[in-house]
C-alpha cells in the first residue's frame, strides 16, 4: 500500500487569504474568521464528541458493541509494547524498510489507549498511551528514504490525535514528557509533512496536511495551522474534480503539470471528467479513500477550531463519496471510466465526512452510507485511520 512518487517536487502553491467566510447552515454556529485560541482536545475528535462517546458506551446497545471491536483489537492490549527506532527508513515500492510498520502501529496504539482512557477512566490505558509516546520521543531522530514524507504523515497524524487527548484530559502524562513529545513533533515530523510535493500523487499532499494541521493544533502553532489551511485550499480542488472546473481538472499549484495532456497522464490516463472523479480513481479506490479520510480529518479539525472548511469543499467531497460508493456497491463500470475497470476496495475512510454531511447538515447520501456500513467493523486501516465509525457516527 505504499504510494510511489511521480516526479521531484517543486515549490508549493502561492499564499492566499487564510480565512474565507462561508455561509453557515441554519441552526449552526457561524464558522469563519481567524482562528485565535485553539480548542482542546480538538484534533479530529473534540471533547464534546469524546463525552458523547463515553456516555453512549456506558449506556450499552450498539455503541458498546462497536467499542468492543476496538477494545478487542491488538492495539488495545495493556501488554502492547512500543518498538521505537532512531531512524525510520521507508523506501518506495517493495524494498524492505526499517521501523515503518512499527511506527505506524505504535502511533495507532497510543491513540487507541488514549480513547480507552477517556471512555473507561482506567489509568492503566493512560499510562500505556504515555509509555508508547514517551518511548518514541526519547529515541527517534529522523525519517529517511523516498517514502519519508508519507510515512511521517501517517504516523504524525495519529501521534497528534493521541497526544491531544492525553495532554488535555488530566491523564497524568508528566509535563516534562509532554514537552519532549512536542519537541519531537516540531523537529522530526513537522519539517517532513510541510515539505512541498505538488507533482506527487495527491494523497501525499492531503495526508501530510492532515498531520500538519493536527500537530499545529497540539503545538498551539497558529502560523502552522494557517499554512495547512492554505495548502488544503490549494490541493483539494486539484484532487477532486467538479464539472465547474472546466474541461480538465485544476493542476496542483507549483507543479510541472501544465498541459491538458500532462493532466490526463497525471490522472492515470482518464480522458473524460465527471464530478466526483479523483486524481487516483483510475489507480485504485484505496488511495481515494486515503484522500477522502485526510480531507475530512483536516476539515473536522478546522471545524472544531471554528473554521468551516467543509463549506468550501463540501460539493467536491459529496460528489466523490457518491461516485465511488456507486462502484463499491457493484454498479457496472462504463468503458469511459478507467477503460471499464476499477479497483473498488476502499477502507474505513468515510465516517468523519458522512457524520458531518448527514448528522450536522442533514444531507442524505444513501449510497455512501451503505458502502460505509459494510466496513463499520474494520476499525482501522493500520496506517492513519482508526475507530472513526465509533468516534464519529451520529456524533455532532
Amino acid at each position: 500500500m505504499v504510494t510511489s512518487l511521480l516526479v521531484p517536487a517543486e515549490a508549493a502553491g502561492g499564499p492566499g487569504p487564510v480565512v474565507r467566510q462561508s455561509a453557515p447552515a441554519r441552526g449552526l454556529p457561524v464558522r469563519g474568521g481567524p482562528v485565535r485560541g485553539f480548542r482542546h482536545p480538538g484534533v479530529v475528535v473534540s471533547k464534546a464528541q469524546l463525552d458523547r462517546l463515553r456516555k453512549r458506551v456506558r449506556s450499552g446497545g450498539q455503541w458498546r458493541s462497536s467499542f468492543a471491536v476496538m477494545r478487542r483489537s491488538r492495539y488495545a492490549s495493556l501488554g502492547y509494547y512500543a518498538r521505537p527506532v532512531e531512524v525510520v527508513e521507508c523506501p518506495p515500492g517493495d524494498r524492505p524498510g526499517y521501523g515503518c510498520v512499527e511506527e505506524r502501529q505504535d502511533a495507532i496504539a497510543a491513540y487507541t489507549h488514549a480513547l480507552l482512557w477517556y471512555v473507561t477512566r482506567n489509568r492503566a490505558h493512560a499510562r500505556k498511551a504515555a509509555e508508547i509516546m514517551d518511548a518514541w520521543s526519547g529515541v527517534i531522530r529522523d525519517h529517511t528514504e523516498g517514502n519519508a514524507g508519507l510515512q511521517t504523515a501517517w504516523a504524525g497524524s495519529s501521534w497528534a490525535r493521541a497526544a491531544e487527548i492525553m495532554r488535555h484530559t488530566r491523564s497524568g502524562w508528566p509535563h516534562s514528557r509532554v514537552r519532549r513529545f512536542a519537541g519531537m513533533l516540531r523537529t522530526v515530523y513537522l519539517p517532513e509533512v510541510t515539505a512541498p510535493v505538488p507533482d506527487y500523487n495527491g494523497n501525499w499532499d492531503l495526508v501530510m496536511t492532515d498531520a500538519a494541521i493536527g500537530i499545529s493544533v497540539f503545538l498551539d502553532d497558529r502560523r502552522g495551522f494557517n499554512r495547512a489551511v492554505r495548502r488544503f485550499r490549494a490541493r483539494v480542488p486539484a484532487y477532486f474534480y467538479l464539472r465547474s472546473d472546466g474541461p480538465v481538472p485544476k493542476r496542483p499549484p507549483g507543479s510541472h503539470i501544465t498541459t491538458p495532456a500532462r493532466v490526463r497522464e497525471y490522472w492515470f490516463g482518464q480522458r473524460r471528467f465527471v464530478s466526483g472523479l479523483g486524481q487516483e480513481t483510475c489507480r485504485n479506490f484505496t488511495h481515494i479513500g486515503y484522500s477522502l479520510a485526510a480531507t475530512a480529518h483536516i476539515a473536522e479539525t478546522a471545524w472544531h477550531q471554528g473554521l468551516d472548511l467543509y463549506g468550501e469543499v463540501g460539493n467536491r467531497m459529496r460528489a466523490a463519496l457518491t461516485l465511488h460508493a456507486r462502484y463499491q456497491l457493484g454498479a457496472r463500470v462504463p468503458h469511459w471510466l478507467c477503460g471499464g475497470h476499477v479497483d473498488p476496495w476502499m477502507g474505513p475512510d468515510t465516517a468523519v465526512a458522512l457524520n458531518h454531511f448527514g448528522t450536522r447538515r442533514h444531507i442524505a447520501m444513501p449510497q455512501a452510507q451503505r458502502a460505509a456500513q459494510r466496513l463499520r467493523r474494520v476499525g482501522t486501516d493500520d496506517l492513519f485511520v482508526a475507530w472513526e465509525a465509533l468516534t464519529h457516527t451520529k456524533n455532532r
